[in-house]
């Protein structure tokens, strides 16, 4: 793991080993390992962003032409029920669909571009200790919760200097 101005890069050999035990967890749960969910885990797993369903679909298509995105969702949906992918949901209209991470499948905070959807790991969790104390304080038990920072990335930032917007 590379860490670079609090944010996190994932090595090829870690996201092979990732890749690998996701296999086994997939198997020793007793699921049928095709080549296609196999592609959809690959996917997931190599992928720089925190992709859509439908856009490990379109990336995964090109090798597998009767892969369905029924295939990937089903494929999503056994992973997040062993907790090895982290569904980021977006309803307010920010972006289009939700995202997955299958690297950190574990509750972190990420920024987000609200304008090419970028979606960034960061290293640390400013909140993580005080969210469980103010909900112990108040009786509850944390199940999962978010920390996700909106605004534009560097590019997008630079592309709207460029195009005169100081935005």
């Amino acid at each position: 793991m590379i860490i670079d101005k609090g944010i996190i890069t994932i090595s090829e050999h870690e996201r092979q080993e990732r890749f690998q035990a996701l296999m086994a967890r997939i198997r020793g749960a007793g699921h049928r390992m095709t080549a296609q969910r196999e592609a959809v885990v690959r996917a997931l797993v190599n992928s720089e962003r925190h992709p859509s369903a439908e856009e490990l679909f379109t990336s995964v298509r090109a090798e597998h032409s009767g892969l369905s995105l029924a295939t990937v969702y089903k494929t999503l949906d056994v992973l997040k029920a062993l907790g090895e992918v982290l569904e980021l949901e977006f309803r307010d209209g920010a972006m289009p669909g939700n995202r997955y991470d299958g690297v950190r499948p574990h509750a972190h905070p990420h920024l987000v571009c609200v304008s090419c959807g970028t979606i960034e790991d960061l290293e640390t969790d400013p909140l993580a200790g005080q969210a469980q104390a103010m909900a112990e304080s108040r009786g509850y038990r944390v199940e999962r919760y978010r920390f996700d920072l909106y605004g534009l990335c560097p590019t997008c930032q630079a592309r709207a200097r460029a195009c005169g917007h100081t935005r």
